[in-house]
């Protein structure tokens, strides 16, 4: 365990002195926002992959495969098809709009009110994006190390939030480089084929867990499509993969390596799957499944290897938690501060998005401290994203009589709409997407065809 403590915490330093090596680079609001909109295909391919493979995504998905099996890679695959999909059909016209927000759009097509009405559900959305993987974060230490909740939390919690705020997104982008290689190699190549030879090889997992570990759907019809309807549409509208895409050198960049980095996060879903199944096996009687992921590390790998591996797992939340930080803080900073700033304009400094950063850092790690459940906290935030805002996104650049109060009214209806059916029916029921989609969707094209529409359209073409 010593040597484990060692491998980590030589981790860590490497991530604050590369935060703090950003800061160096992060000068202008341009360059802390967005990296100076200058990143090449490495990097860019990099730092998108791991802002999609956080907690839900890495101790979710292995959880998944434990209870289902290969199945549980679709929460993942969509994940890596909405990537892929925004790569191939929005990257290029939103490198053309150089903003910095999602709700930017919808000034440029409705009005400042309805930019500050998304803005509101975005801030919620990225503060829970930023949570749950610092949740995730806090279990996994926990779990190894045997610290208290709160300790693991406060002290995750609080790295990302250190070279998130000195060096915004380069620091980010210089970070996630080495946090996608080092989850790549520790869990793709090191974990996943060592939890499957203490089972037995792949012939002991065929014989040992039901035929249907083995089905492509057993996770359920019902459950993927919820999957597509909330992550791949919501990876097409939110701030922290946006805001990732505006980094981009070039049209070619986005859409060439943003493809690659979905496909690796489809293929990174079925690795974290096989995970899990390896642990039913060598684990079948779990007390709690979240904890899957850490009890096939501390049953499978030896010293040294164990802590390159927690790691991999730190690396992949890590990313995500910053993400996740970065677009609360942009999105507050470009789309809500600028209605106190009194005509003053959204030409905030570097300096100013590091102190939204540091202070929202602040109450990411306060949600993180009351909030448990992973994959129902990412379904939240997701559910609250897509059922308030991707009706009013799409209206805004594909329908001509899209109006300022329909788009209004469908993200309010919609969010509502998403809240109820959560309290309701349960964080993981399929009802709140369906529910809020409809809702959003008959009011914005009503109250749209009932008042006067904007004649302009955002052109994606």
């Amino acid at each position: 365990m010593t040597l484990d403590i060692v491998v980590i915490l030589l981790y860590v330093a490497a991530m604050l002195g590369l935060g703090f090596y950003g800061m160096r680079r992060a000068k202008t609001r341009e360059d802390y926002l967005v990296a100076g909109r200058n990143l090449g295909p490495g990097f860019y391919m990099g730092t998108m992959a791991a802002t999609v493979l956080g907690g839900a995504s890495t101790i979710g998905t292995v959880r998944l495969g434990y209870v289902y099996g290969l199945s549980g890679f679709w929460l993942c695959a969509t994940l890596g098809l909405g990537i892929v999909g925004i790569s191939l059909f929005l990257a290029k016209p939103l490198l053309k709009l150089k903003i910095f927000t999602v709700t930017q759009v919808l000034e440029r097509r409705y009005s400042p009110t309805a930019r500050t009405a998304s803005a509101a559900i975005m801030l919620i959305y990225a503060l829970m994006i930023g949570a749950i993987s610092t949740i995730a974060i806090g279990t996994v230490m926990g779990v190894l190390f045997d610290l208290p909740f709160w300790v693991s939390i406060l002290i995750g919690g609080g790295i990302v939030v250190a070279y998130s705020t000195v060096g915004g997104m380069w620091s980010l982008s210089l970070t996630d480089i080495v946090q996608f290689l080092i989850m790549t190699i520790g869990l793709v190549f090191i974990l996943m084929p060592m939890s499957i030879s203490d089972a037995g090889g792949w012939d002991a997992l065929v014989a040992k867990l039901p035929a249907s570990y083995f089905s492509m759907t057993a996770i359920g019809w019902d459950t993927i499509i919820t999957y597509f309807l909330i992550y791949f549409f919501g990876i097409f509208i939110g701030q922290d993969i946006w805001q990732r895409v505006f980094t981009a050198r070039s049209e070619k960049v986005a859409k060439v390596a943003g493809s690659a980095a979905g496909i690796y996060c489809v293929l990174y879903g079925l690795a974290a799957a096989i995970i899990g199944m390896a642990a039913k096996v060598l684990i079948p009687d779990l007390d709690n499944v979240n904890n899957a992921f850490a009890s096939i590390v501390q049953l499978s790998l030896p010293d040294g290897v164990r802590g390159l591996v927690i790691a991999a797992a730190l690396a992949a939340l890590m990313s995500t938690a910053s993400a996740g930080l970065l677009a609360a803080s942009t999105t507050a900073a470009q789309d809500l501060w600028p209605l106190l700033r009194k005509g003053k304009g959204n030409e905030s400094s570097a300096h100013e998005n590091r102190i939204f950063t540091f202070l929202l850092g602040l109450v990411v790690l306060a949600i993180a401290l009351v909030v448990s459940d992973v994959i129902s906290a990412l379904t939240m935030a997701y559910n609250l994203l897509v059922g308030g805002m991707l009706i009013p996104l799409l209206g805004a650049i594909y329908w001509k009589h899209a109006s300022t109060a329909g788009a209004i009214a469908s993200m309010a209806l919609g969010s509502l709409t998403a809240c109820v059916f959560m309290y309701i029916d349960g964080l993981e029921a399929n009802t709140p997407i369906y529910y809020s989609l409809a809702a959003g969707g008959v009011s914005f094209v009503a109250i749209s065809l009932m008042t006067r529409a904007s004649t302009s359209r955002i052109s994606l073409a």
